[in-house]
């Protein structure tokens, strides 16, 4: 039993990631009333949206879940020409691979933090998990003071430390492993790519609060590796993207299973911020633009409607397939299902070390 999760009456030691823009409010649901702890990821949404896919879960569940922001400044400064320059170069490609698509400039470049921040206190979920940067020590007071456990993301030691500062109750440790963005934001992204079994073990000593574990996570043994290593419970993303309930492309579930772990790596070029996914034939033809793009969320936006028209088309080779280094081990099954094939894959591991 997790001593972070248990004391918000969750069943058990495992939190589905949040996968902004690949999960959905059944997802969320569905993994929390099989006794696990869905988040949802809200980092895309408008405040709005936020607070209708709040409300879809707890319509289907009870259950405690969790949301999780993108710390964003609320505004950013643009390079024009940049933007434009990059624009025609996604445009060219596009029209290359026969999508008739093309970028445009949206009117905001993402939702304003401050305004999801706002909504998410309206929400009320169980848990608020963030990453990208740190929220104020104020922030997290006033969170926790409408009853809403606070988790920040940490890559490296010196950031948990920072995250135990402010008055976070755990810390979510994203190993080298972890599919899609990476939360890195006390170092260059190259900085901070260290193994999840390297840096659980020492950000547990580093810390008095709960940590958990996340990156490369795909069965109940790994579950139970994480905890004698000193985790309070582990957070799986990846697994759960081949789930019915997923909002994954259908391209993107299929080409998974056969992801080959040498071609899954840190890529730039879909959002202008460090994540990990499958490196395909956008990530290779984008490669010699590496010091031309524009950084996060800019470029995230002027790539937004491209991946929209390869998902339509079943272009998984065009799209964004975040994913984690154990990726090619997902299976396909309902999510309340994989939860208790997880759990069973725990229980038998405990046995078996016992």
């Amino acid at each position: 039993m997790s001593a972070f999760l248990g004391s918000l009456g969750v069943e058990h030691p495992l939190i589905q990631a949040p996968m902004s823009g690949s999960n959905t409010p059944a997802l969320v649901a569905a993994v929390s009333a099989a006794g696990g702890l869905g988040s949802l990821g809200a980092g895309y949404l408008e405040p709005q949206a936020l607070l209708d896919q709040a409300a879809q879960i707890r319509a289907a569940t009870a259950r405690p879940f969790a949301i999780n922001l993108f710390v964003l400044p609320d505004a950013f400064e643009v390079d024009d020409a940049q933007v434009e320059a990059i624009r025609r170069r996604l445009d060219a490609l596009m029209e290359r691979e026969g999508l008739d698509v093309r970028t445009q400039r949206p009117t905001r470049w993402a939702p304003v933090f401050s305004d999801q921040l706002a909504a998410l206190r309206e929400a009320r979920p169980a848990v608020a998990s963030f990453a990208f940067d740190l929220i104020g020590a104020d922030e997290v007071r006033r969170l926790q003071a409408l009853g809403i456990r606070v988790v920040g993301t940490a890559t490296s030691v010196a950031e948990a430390r920072a995250w135990a500062d402010r008055g976070a109750d755990a810390v979510c440790v994203q190993g080298a492993e972890a599919g899609g963005h990476r939360g890195t934001f006390l170092h260059a992204p190259e900085e901070a790519l260290i193994g999840l079994f390297a840096l659980l073990p020492s950000t547990v000593a580093a810390i008095d609060i709960p940590v958990i574990a996340a990156g490369g996570i795909m069965d109940g043994r790994a579950m139970l590796a994480a905890q004698v290593l000193g985790a309070d419970a582990s957070q799986l993303g990846t697994a759960f993207l081949a789930c019915p309930e997923s909002a994954a492309a259908e391209a993107w579930k299929r080409d998974l299973p056969q992801a080959e772990d040498h071609r899954i790596g840190t890529i730039y070029s879909f959002s202008g911020r460090a994540a990990r996914g499958l490196r395909n034939r956008f990530v290779e033809a984008m490669a010699p633009f590496a010091g031309q793009l524009p950084p996060y969320p800019v470029l995230n936006a002027l790539t937004s409607p491209l991946r929209r028209a390869a998902a339509a088309a079943g272009r998984g080779d065009l799209l964004s397939e975040w994913c984690g280094q154990a990726a090619a081990r997902v299976r396909p099954m309902p999510a309340a299902e994989l939860v208790r094939v997880l759990m069973a894959e725990y229980a038998a591991a405990r046995r078996a070390l016992a």
